[in-house]
Order: C-alpha cells, then structure tokens, then sequence
C-alpha cells in the first residue's frame, strides 16, 4: 500500500466523532480506573473478582456461592476458587451453621482490614481521577457516574 503526503497524518488520527464520542471515552476512562484499582489491588494479592466478593459477603454475609457468582457474571466454579482463595488469604472463613443448614461465609477480621485498606487506596484514586475539579464540578461528575450505575 502506498501512502501519500500527509495521508499518514490522517491514518493516525481518529475520526473527530469517534473522539467526540461520550461512550467511548468513558470505556476509555473505565479501562484507566480499572487498571489503577488492579495496581492498587495487587499487593494485597486480590483482584476485582475478590474484592467484589469480598465486598458482597460485608454486606450480604447470608450470600451463597451461587449468589456470589451470579453478581460477578462467573460460573459458581469459578467463585468457589475465587473464595477459596479469600480463605487461604483469612479474609473470609466458614460461619459455624447449624446441622441441615446452608453453608454460610463470613468475613474475617483479616478481611476487613483489607476492605479498609482498599478503601482508602480506592479514596486516593479518586482524589487523582478527580484532581483540578471544583467540589460542585466533583459532585457532579459523581452524580452523573452513579446515574447509570446499578447499585448492589
């Protein structure tokens, strides 16, 4: 293929509408804050996997594997490895149940000491994500996120 002057110029570039485009450049943006969280994640050796199940456990201590895998979009194959190694972490432990009962998890006092940690990593990131914005221009971009965001 032979290129022309300045037709590579224009090759590199995007077409302005894609640019332009609102969805594209908050899959542009998501892609950023997950790889920030995954970096902020790793030194505690969990991933977004583990740390919504851990996360849902907090909240829904009564959630089965089922439960976990179906909020995650998982097979509950999956989520059993994903707790699994929440338990190997001590961040989650099986609940003392009675017999014939369903089998419970809980989260561990080593659990939520990761959930604070990553909670107060997460507050740094959005500080950087949100860095330059007056707070109204901050409370609106959060509005605006949230007004399309399922809530668990």
């Amino acid at each position: 293929m032979t290129v022309r002057a300045g037709e590579s110029e224009q090759m590199d570039q995007d077409p302005p509408r894609l640019t332009a485009s609102l969805a594209l450049n908050l899959i542009a943006a998501g892609r950023e804050a997950q790889r920030r969280i995954e970096q902020a994640l790793a030194p505690h050796g969990l991933t977004l996997r583990h740390l919504g199940a851990l996360g849902h456990l907090a909240r829904r201590p009564d959630l089965s594997y089922s439960d976990l895998a179906r909020r995650a979009g998982i097979t509950a194959q999956s989520m059993h490895a994903t707790v699994r190694l929440l338990q190997d972490a001590g961040a989650v432990a099986d609940a003392p149940v009675e017999r014939g009962k369903k089998a419970r998890l809980e989260v561990t006092p080593r659990g939520r000491e990761l959930l604070d940690e990553v909670a107060a990593a997460l507050e740094r990131i959005d500080a950087e994500l949100l860095d330059g914005l007056t707070a109204e221009q901050q409370a609106a971009v959060r509005q605006f996120v949230r007004s399309f965001t399922p809530v668990p």
